[in-house]
């Protein structure tokens, strides 16, 4: 037995930082979808029309919960303890662009201000993530 599983044991042990080889990970994911959702409020504020508002509503509410999926990607597959002690602000900004896109944010107004917002907290994640990048 001990001769068997001496045969089966790896016998090379491979580490990487991230689930694939790099470059599948990008905030840009996050931030197309948070154009098109502050897209649709701005469509939204321009039509009086109820089935096309109640249609808006849906595809911004959609997006916004994309907009979250790709943040959360992030922050729990891409970055590492080394970025957030080196960006100590980084859970933080998360959590900002998070909610953003969730029901105080995005998720729940069709104002495009808030649309903006988001947009601005995920371009401080972008710039994050290209400093990540160089290093």
């Amino acid at each position: 037995m001990r001769l068997l599983s001496r045969l089966l044991r790896p016998r090379l042990e491979a580490t990487a930082h991230c689930d694939l080889p790099c470059g599948v990970y990008d905030p840009a994911q996050a931030r197309i979808e948070a154009e098109s959702v502050k897209a649709v409020q701005e469509k939204y504020q321009a039509n009086e029309d109820p089935e096309f508002r109640t249609r808006a509503i849906l595809i911004a509410e959609q997006r916004s919960e994309l907009v979250k999926h790709h943040l959360w990607v992030l922050w729990t597959d891409y970055f590492k303890p080394p970025h957030f002690e080196k960006y100590p602000q980084l859970h933080e900004l998360i959590n900002k662009a998070t909610k953003a896109a969730g029901a105080a944010g995005t998720k729940g107004s069709m104002d495009p201000a808030k649309g903006q917002e988001l947009l601005d907290l995920i371009a401080e994640v972008d710039k994050i993530f290209w400093e990540t990048k160089k290093g």
